[in-house]
């Protein structure tokens, strides 16, 4: 049975607006940094689709995730429309985020929510800085060569992670990538910053337990908080204050890294040193809870400023220490601190770590050893340039002697 139809049935329009999903910009003062962000944000989302593998396998560290990017929606004052991403080793530095207790959405809150802050700690290599707005996490530009050292390193060095539980003083690699800008490739390592991101740091040290050509520049002592060297750091007589206890298990996590590092060939690595001086910061922060609202140096984190006062490199912006108390605490907030032994002469807080260990003893290192032996005679032991197993031994015994114990 047929439905009679009295003419075209009518259908009443309805306008539907199509929605544009939101893009997320991420505004920086820097294109580099703008993408580092998207970028980040981008791949930690990836990976939490990701299952995590039981055990990683050897193509995990030579994977990568890779995208690129031609999006014309974007502002090119805050964001470039064409740019690529690429992630080294995902499932690798996931796991060793996990093993040095670091939480994904916690990593890209520090690295996304605000742009990093260039830091002006520049060494020979002429790599840049920059910190996290929080200052939890350094980021540091590395050359093609540099990646390549780190691919290598990496299958040595996760293991020996795993072996130690995460007891080390090498640098905690938390993340590699390769960003494409107009073009230009850069690359960049996410690591934990050494020192606190709520105490000042007051002293900072560089020291490899050679003496020739190990001072700071006049260049370098201009700065704000300069980083001193070897025989700074012998004239100014410092002494690491910790106690025998405290100084056995240092010694035991230094020797056990300086080893690792040797099998490998790797030398010119340095112990960085950071003091900060209790009774100094407790008069900054009493100065700083005295100025008026107005006058504090702490930002909005959401600021698009290029600038944060609470750097990691000198006493400024130190509204956030109020009255901490140090015992019990310190260890807590800092895995990198040690503070000084009840009845000090002096009350200080010691941040103690490995940086640099990339480098490999091979040609180039051995023609600069000989060339300082011509300049400096070949009995003087203090250049810096050495085997990586007289390295390793005299840098040991350097720290040891600058560790005051009972």
């Amino acid at each position: 049975m047929s439905v009679p139809t009295t003419g075209p049935s009518k259908l009443k329009k309805k306008h539907i607006r199509v929605k544009h999903q939101k893009v997320k910009l991420f505004r920086a003062n820097e294109p580099l940094l703008s993408v580092f962000m998207w970028g980040v944000n981008h791949t930690i989302n990836e990976l939490s689709h990701v299952s995590i593998p039981v055990m990683l396998l050897p193509d995990d560290f030579r994977a990568y995730s890779k995208l690129k990017v031609d999006n014309h929606l974007f502002n090119k004052e805050n964001m470039p429309s064409h740019f690529k991403v690429k992630e080294y080793c995902p499932l690798v530095f996931r796991n060793l985020r996990d093993r040095f207790a670091i939480d994904d959405l916690d990593y890209k809150e520090s690295l996304t929510r605000s742009q990093p802050i260039p830091d002006d700690s520049s060494g020979k290599s002429g790599a840049k800085f920059y910190q996290s707005y929080d200052r939890l996490f350094i980021l540091k530009t590395l050359t093609s060569e540099e990646v390549e050292r780190m691919h290598s390193f990496l299958k040595h060095y996760h293991p020996y992670i795993v072996e130690r539980h995460g007891k080390t003083l090498l640098p905690q690699y938390l993340g590699m990538y390769r960003l494409t800008v107009d073009g230009i490739e850069h690359y960049l390592v996410a690591t934990r910053n050494v020192f606190s991101n709520h105490l000042n740091i007051h002293r900072k040290y560089d020291l490899k337990g050679s003496t020739v050509d190990r001072e700071a520049s006049e260049k370098e002592l201009e700065k704000e908080l300069p980083t001193l060297k070897d025989n700074d750091f012998l004239k100014q007589g410092v002494r690491i204050d910790i106690g025998e206890a405290a100084k056995e298990k240092l010694l035991e996590t230094l020797t056990a890294d300086v080893e690792f590092l040797t099998k490998l060939h790797l030398m010119d690595y340095s112990l960085l040193l950071g003091v900060h001086e209790c009774g100094r910061g407790e008069a900054e922060a009493e100065a700083a809870r005295a100025r008026p609202p107005d006058a504090d140096t702490d930002r909005d984190t959401d600021s698009d400023s290029d600038t944060d006062n609470r750097h990691a490199d000198g006493p400024r912006g130190f509204g956030r220490q109020t009255s901490l108390r140090y015992e019990g605490i310190i260890p807590e907030l800092d895995i990198y601190a040690i503070p000084s032994q009840e009845g000090a002469p002096k009350k200080e807080i010691y941040f103690v770590a490995l940086i640099d260990v990339l480098t490999h003893y091979g040609v180039k290192k051995q023609a600069a050893k000989a060339a300082k032996t011509v300049k400096y005679g070949s009995n003087v032991d203090g250049i810096s340039t050495c085997d990586p197993e007289q390295y390793g031994k005299r840098f040991i015994e350097f720290v040891a002697k600058a560790i005051e114990g009972n």
